[in-house]
């Protein structure tokens, strides 16, 4: 039952290594290479489990479970080669003929070996069991093994070359270890040619699965948790700089109050409240500074901008609640809310009242209209917002005209 023993401590290994790979739920592979290696590995687990039950069958003696556990036995095989040979290529990255001659190999060796499992039905040429539960090995069966072995070897000749041809430098290690499954295979495989009756190639398949889990699976994992983190610095860092684009593009550059693009921001979101039919209670407040021309003409546009700065700061200072947008080079908007929407008679008056009695010669002059949205007579945001810029122009003509 040692025999057995061997195969089951094989298969709780490969499990307890693969079991989301096995099962399909590793998030860290790429496809379709690990695809390729999922069959690989599912081919040994099917091999193991022959094994073991070849073990147990042929302790009990039981010579028709023996002879068809031996035919299952060589199919799982021939499965292992060629998905083996598959991974092998398809991770390599190789499409050049030697490449696509391992495939093509593979495939032929496997089908020439189930073919062979079949025909030894009729007539005995790879192994027979006879009354006596006993296991005998005819001529066929050296020549799969012997072909097996050079195939494993030329599977790993094709990862060395790959090496010696400097493919994926930072890859080596994971190319040695692919390299080093086909020899360990070859030679236990070579043992097992003439001991059928030790478990070697389930040995071989555990050492090699576990130098694969070790220095193949185990960095591609880590490669890719890093790739990963790179890429989530690099989302963060293109989050931030979108956070900062908005930012600049919302803001208006000379000012520091929101820009045009914000003002159309904000008109939208109010048109869909109205279309909503929620009544939103607000005003419009449109401003024009007055002398801005004079001032650029005569000082200078570097004084035409601080001009146009304080004249920002004396409307922000007086409507302190409500966001304020530069929509042109001298034109203001304000959108009252909250308490200066209640306080806007009171607003508008002193605002108007400071306008008319300048402190100082220098006074910055503003016009100013402000109309509130009314739901009867006002379909969108627009309509309050001409009706306040025509009390805007209104009241320019008026303080024009010393009125």
């Amino acid at each position: 039952m040692y025999y057995a023993a061997i195969g089951t401590i094989a298969i709780l290994i490969l499990v307890i290594e693969n079991y989301d790979l096995l099962l399909g739920r590793s998030k860290t592979e790429r496809q379709p290479v690990w695809k390729d290696y999922r069959y690989f590995l599912w081919a040994v687990f099917v091999y193991y489990i022959t094994d073991v039950l070849w073990g147990i069958i042929e302790s009990q003696k039981l010579a028709a479970l023996l002879y068809l556990d031996t035919s299952l036995y060589f199919i799982a095989m021939a499965c292992g080669v060629l998905a083996w040979t598959k991974f092998t290529v398809t991770y390599l990255g190789e499409t050049h003929r030697y490449g696509r001659f391992l495939l093509y190999a593979g495939r032929v060796f496997a089908a020439g070996e189930i073919a062979l499992v079949f025909l030894n039905i009729a007539t005995p040429i790879l192994f027979s069991v006879d009354a006596q539960c006993v296991y005998r090995a005819h001529p066929f069966r050296y020549v799969l093994l012997s072909t097996q072995i050079l195939l494993l070897i030329l599977n790993a000749a094709h990862a060395f070359d790959s090496i010696a041809r400097g493919k994926r430098t930072a890859s080596k290690n994971r190319y040695l270890a692919i390299a080093f499954f086909g020899i360990i295979m070859a030679a236990f495989l070579t043992i097992q040619l003439w001991h059928p009756y030790l478990p070697v190639y389930s040995v071989a398949y555990m050492l090699g699965t576990c130098l694969l889990q070790t220095f193949v699976i185990n960095n591609e994992k880590d490669e890719y948790k890093s790739e990963l983190e790179e890429a989530l610095i690099r989302e963060k860092q293109q989050y931030k700089e979108l956070i900062n684009a908005r930012v600049l593009a919302y803001k208006d550059a000379l000012t520091g109050v929101k820009s045009k693009l914000a003002y159309l921001e904000y008109e939208e979101k109010y048109n869909s409240a109205i279309q909503g039919g929620r009544e939103p209670a607000f005003a419009v407040g449109v401003f024009d500074v007055n002398g801005l021309k004079e001032v650029n003409d005569t000082l200078g546009h570097e004084q035409g901008d601080k001009f146009l700065i304080d004249a920002c700061m004396i409307i922000c200072r007086h409507f302190t609640h409500s966001p304020v947008f530069r929509i042109g080079g001298d034109e203001f908007v304000v959108l009252l809310e909250r308490e200066d929407y209640d306080n806007r008679a009171e607003l508008t008056r002193s605002f108007d009242d400071m306008m008319e009695n300048p402190k100082t010669s220098d006074q910055i002059i503003i016009a100013m209209g402000v109309s509130e949205y009314d739901a009867v007579q006002d379909d969108a945001f627009n309509d309050v917002f001409i009706r306040a810029d025509q009390l805007m122009y209104k009241r320019k003509r008026a303080m024009k005209m010393g009125r």
